[in-house]
């Protein structure tokens, strides 16, 4: 299944799941986890629907509340989503990072338009053509959220970025001390599965 595939109108809050450590500093991170493996094979998707992307960015003061998104702008946010996504696992991983999520964050950090273009039709001739109001809207918050990548990966809290271990979770966050995972849940979940293991193997030998 794939992070796009199932969406929820269910918010992390509501498994008793809390922004993962470095949300608060970092939107971004916020971002990269908005979409949520938890026990039990469910998946939530805060930007699995235009309501629900919309919602985020008001949450997130990306967007005003009645913004109206559709399809494609939620469409739009769920793929620059996937690719900090990259990103961050390569980081993580100490591998090279992928070429074309460097694009996409790119691209997504030059879209925010400074002027409005130059344009021609046969019926106007030529005009400035302004994008749609959404459109900008869903720009803004994409270069908002590609730059707010960028200083975490280049910043000095990237050498913090973690994955939680705690299977089947899929978050990012910043360790803090010995803290490394997304919440105490996925703390305790570890934790019993490690104490499980241990029975299992006294009861082998």
């Amino acid at each position: 299944m794939s992070e796009t595939e199932t969406a929820s109108t269910a918010s992390p809050a509501d498994h008793g799941l809390p922004p993962a450590p470095g949300a608060e500093l970092y939107p971004a991170l916020d971002f990269a986890n908005s979409a949520i493996a938890v026990p039990g094979g469910q998946f939530l998707d805060m930007l699995g629907t235009p309501t629900g992307a919309g919602q985020w960015l008001a949450d997130h003061d990306l967007a005003p509340a009645d913004a109206g998104l559709q399809e494609i702008c939620a469409a739009r946010l769920r793929s620059l989503r996937e690719q900090v996504r990259v990103l961050l696992a390569a980081q993580v991983d100490g591998l090279p990072a992928p070429a074309a999520a460097l694009t996409a964050v790119n691209d997504a950090l030059t879209r925010v338009p400074t002027a409005s273009p130059l344009g021609w039709d046969s019926v106007r001739g030529m005009h400035r053509t302004a994008p749609h109001p959404i459109d900008q809207i869903v720009d803004q918050a994409l270069g908002i959220l590609a730059a707010d990548a960028a200083d975490l990966l280049t910043g000095p809290d990237a050498e913090r970025l973690t994955a939680c271990p705690s299977a089947p979770c899929n978050r990012y966050l910043l360790r803090a001390g010995r803290r490394h995972w997304c919440s105490v849940r996925c703390g305790d979940r570890a934790r019993a599965a490690r104490a499980y293991a241990r029975r299992t193997r006294t009861t082998a030998d």
